[in-house]
């Protein structure tokens, strides 16, 4: 999937959802420490070792952090409940396997036999990839991470492990919910969603030139009796989802003409009422437009 798409899609995810959507991410600032951050952003100096392993800054003896550096920071996400849904439909969603419905559940005050209630906003656990290192123990990772020694067995459970020992370089998942973040790291969020929607809007200029080149084609396919042609090009314009009010008045003008001519009132009127409201200075002049066009505007009146 083109990169355009993937970042308007989730700048729109972003602007519909909760708060609280998952990792976010942060440019270091010249004075910060990992530790700073992590007491900024969560009101806890210990939660430095989750941003360590979520940037994976503990590899080949440790890496510093520098100012401009991308930070990851680990945040819950949420999810809303739908009809139909389960614990291990969720889970195999939400956590990548149905196992670990227990522990998705548990993480929301339930048990994973009782059916999630339709309507609820479950909180979802941040998967933290920890590579293990010489010495590391489920025990040792349990504790580090969950702040308790005895929550190996989750762990294990969690990761599929069956009992086997951790070796050097294995990847852990740590499921991780006391992430609740401060006013300071819920402003950083805001700030870290406007970046991405920033970099949507880049891609955005990028397709409104493009449509802007290709304009005059589509006019010509009008004036030219290929309706069909027309209808197709301008959808696809209409599909980007990026043009400009002026762009977009063209294209429903052009779509006008177009579905007129095939006999299409209804896509005729709907398309004269968006172009009058994009462009409050359309007129209906009947020295320019036929008895057709000015019989479908004048269906789409209120």
């Amino acid at each position: 999937m083109p990169k355009r798409i993937v970042l308007a899609a989730l700048c729109l995810a972003l602007s519909l959802t909760s708060l609280d959507a998952g990792a976010f991410t942060y440019v270091v600032q010249p004075g910060d420490t990992l530790a700073s951050i992590a007491e900024r952003f969560y009101g806890r100096i210990q939660h430095e070792k989750i941003l360590v392993a979520a940037n994976s800054l503990d590899a080949q003896g440790g890496s510093p952090i520098v100012p401009g550096m991308r930070l990851e920071v680990p945040a819950l996400a949420h999810r809303k409940i739908h009809k139909g849904d389960t614990w291990p439909k969720l889970a195999e969603e939400l956590l990548g396997a149905g196992g670990r419905a227990d522990v998705l559940a548990i993480a929301n005050g339930t048990s994973p036999w009782l059916p999630p209630e339709d309507g609820a906003e479950i909180a979802v656990p941040f998967n933290l990839q920890v590579i293990a290192s010489s010495g590391d123990t489920i025990v040792t990772i349990a504790y580090k991470f969950m702040g308790d020694m005895n929550k190996a067995w989750v762990l294990d459970h969690y990761n599929k492990r069956g009992g086997r020992a951790v070796r050097r370089g294995e990847v852990v998942l740590v499921p991780l919910t006391d992430l609740e973040l401060t006013d300071a790291g819920k402003k950083a969020l805001k700030e870290s969603n406007a970046l991405i929607c920033s970099e949507a809007s880049g891609s955005a200029r990028q397709a409104q030139r493009r449509v802007a080149s290709e304009l005059p084609a589509l006019i010509a396919d009008v004036r030219g009796g290929r309706y069909v042609d027309a209808v197709t090009r301008a959808n696809r314009f209409l599909a980007t989802e990026s043009l400009t009010k002026p762009q977009l008045a063209t294209v429903h003008r052009q779509l006008l003409e177009a579905y007129a001519a095939l006999d299409a009132p209804g896509l005729a009127a709907a398309s004269c009422a968006e172009w009058r409201k994009l462009d409050p200075s359309a007129t209906l002049d009947p020295v320019l437009m036929s008895p057709k066009l000015i019989s479908a505007c004048n269906r789409s009146a209120p």
